[in-house]
C-alpha cells in the first residue's frame, strides 16, 4: 500500500486500489530484488511527501527518474547535493539566470522549491539502472495521471510547466479553465534551444500566482 504522511495519502490510495497498481507492485518487487533500481524504495514518494496536496501551486512534469548512481531521489530534475548537476538541470539554471538574474548554484538539490509548493513529478517514478524508460508502461502512468487529475479539484489555481512533448501529452488531464499551463521545449541539450531558452517560465509562474492572490515562489537557490 502507498504510504504518504500527508493529505496525498487518501488520494493515492484510490490509485492503489486498482488492478493496474497491483500489477505494478508485483513488477517492482521483482525489479528491486533482481536489479539495481532508482530511486531507493524509501524515496519513491518524496515529491508527494515534500509537497502536500493542498500546498501545490506549481507542477513540473518530468518523464522518469535519473538512471545513474545516486542521482534520483524522488523529484523530477533534482539531484542530491553531492551529485554532479545533469545537463537538463544546468539548462534550467541557465534559464533561471536569464529570467530572474539568479546565477547558477553549485548543486542541483531542489528541496527549497518543493517546500514552497512546487510538485516535481515524474510520470514514471522508478527506473532500472542505466536503462531509461525501462519502467514505462508498467502502471506508473495511471498512478501519476490520477495525481494530476486530482489537482483539478483544488480551490486555488495551479500552474503546470509542461516542458517537452512527453509532458505536454498530459495537458488533456488538466482543467485549463481553472488552472494555468506554460509550455515549451524540454530543457535537455537536444531541445532547449527550440523554445525553452528565453521562455521565462519562472517569472511567468510568479505573475500567474500573484494574479490569483497567491504568494510567488522564491526560485533563488543558495550555494552549499
Amino acid at each position: 500500500m502507498i504510504k504518504i504522511q500527508n493529505d496525498w495519502q487518501p488520494i493515492m490510495e484510490e490509485a492503489a486500489n486498482t488492478e493496474s497498481y497491483q500489477s505494478l507492485k508485483r513488477f517492482l518487487i521483482d525489479e528491486y530484488e533482481e536489479h539495481i533500481v532508482y530511486p531507493p524504495k524509501e524515496d519513491i514518494w518524496t515529491a508527494f511527501e515534500w509537497t502536500p496536496y493542498t500546498d501545490v501551486k506549481v507542477v513540473i512534469i518530468g518523464q522518469d527518474p535519473y538512471h545513474g548512481p545516486n542521482q534520483a531521489h524522488g523529484l523530477s530534475f533534482s539531484v542530491k547535493e553531492s551529485v554532479k548537476i545533469p545537463p537538463s538541470l544546468r539548462n534550467i539554471f541557465k534559464e533561471l539566470e536569464n529570467d530572474l538574474n539568479y546565477p547558477p548554484v553549485n548543486h542541483g538539490y531542489l528541496k527549497k522549491w518543493a517546500k514552497q509548493g512546487v510538485l516535481m513529478l515524474n510520470t514514471v517514478l522508478t527506473v532500472r539502472a542505466h536503462t531509461p524508460n525501462s519502467h514505462k508502461n508498467k502502471g506508473w502512468e495511471e498512478v501519476t495521471n490520477h495525481a494530476i487529475e486530482a489537482l483539478n479539484d483544488l480551490d486555488h489555481a495551479v500552474v503546470f510547466l509542461l516542458w517537452g512533448r512527453h509532458a505536454q501529452q498530459k495537458k488533456d488531464l488538466i482543467n485549463t479553465n481553472k488552472h494555468f499551463v506554460i509550455e515549451s521545449s524540454h530543457p535537455s541539450p537536444f531541445s532547449a534551444r527550440h523554445s525553452f531558452f528565453g521562455s521565462k517560465p519562472f517569472s511567468k509562474v510568479n505573475a500567474l500566482l500573484e494574479a490569483d492572490g497567491q504568494t510567488p515562489i522564491d526560485w533563488k537557490l543558495d550555494n552549499i
